[in-house]
């Protein structure tokens, strides 16, 4: 059974950091391009952060470069998005995403983490 949960998510002042993190389980981690997404309300999910499988590549989106990371623990089995400068535009729904694309596309989501940024 494929899972993904997230964790670390919460209600951070503006400035201040978060660290999220997906555990991952029911599948082969390590083969798998990890991802961040956030949705906040009234607006399409996007992509935040992403990193290859071997961890060897990462990419942002311009709106968090320089202030977010992404990172992973392949003999973990998990994926982190450390957040630092948290600004009240970060504020959304965060979603972890698994995907590989060989023959087969496999395309897996966490439930989500609520982050808020907010004096």
């Amino acid at each position: 059974q494929v899972q993904l949960v997230e964790s670390g998510g919460g209600l951070v002042q503006p400035g201040g950091s978060l660290r999220l993190s997906c555990a991952a389980s029911g599948f082969t981690f390590s083969t798998y391009r990890m991802s961040w997404y956030r949705q906040a309300p009234g607006k399409e999910r996007e992509l935040v952060a992403a990193i290859t499988s071997a961890g060897g590549s990462t990419n942002y989106a311009d709106s968090v470069k320089g202030r977010f990371t992404i990172s992973r623990d392949n003999a973990k089995n998990t994926v982190y998005l450390q957040m630092n400068s948290l600004k009240p535009e970060d504020t959304a729904v965060y979603y972890c995403n698994a995907d590989r694309r060989w023959s087969v596309v496999y395309n897996y989501w966490g439930q989500g983490t609520q982050v808020t940024v907010s004096s």
